[in-house]
């Protein structure tokens, strides 16, 4: 993502990337994966909607979970866009670009 021209933040776990987030400004765009420690994604997801700041912020759930209840749960949660792993990492850019701009 860096290669890409992002500036990418991270958390090993959902509880840290909601403290991370508490301290940052708005940023562009979250992926987020489902299956981590401490609080899930679909958890995550949901709280990050709940703050206003990130309310309307793109999230790309990037997860091994290809089924359709998981996708029907991140979707209730909040999600933006759904890919599942291997990615491909120009589609994931691409993705990327496309709802946050170049």
């Amino acid at each position: 993502m860096e290669r890409a021209g992002f500036v990418v933040i991270e958390a090993e776990n959902g509880e840290r990337a909601l403290d991370v987030l508490e301290q940052s400004p708005p940023t562009d765009a979250m992926i987020v994966d489902v299956n981590m420690p401490v609080m899930d994604g679909f958890e995550m997801i949901r709280r990050v909607r709940a703050m206003r700041k990130f309310a309307s912020t793109p999230i790309f759930v990037l997860t091994t979970e290809a089924g359709a209840n998981a996708v029907k749960e991140g979707k209730a949660a909040g999600a933006s866009a759904w890919i599942v792993k291997p990615v491909n990492v120009d589609l994931l850019v691409a993705g990327l670009r496309k709802l946050v701009g170049p």
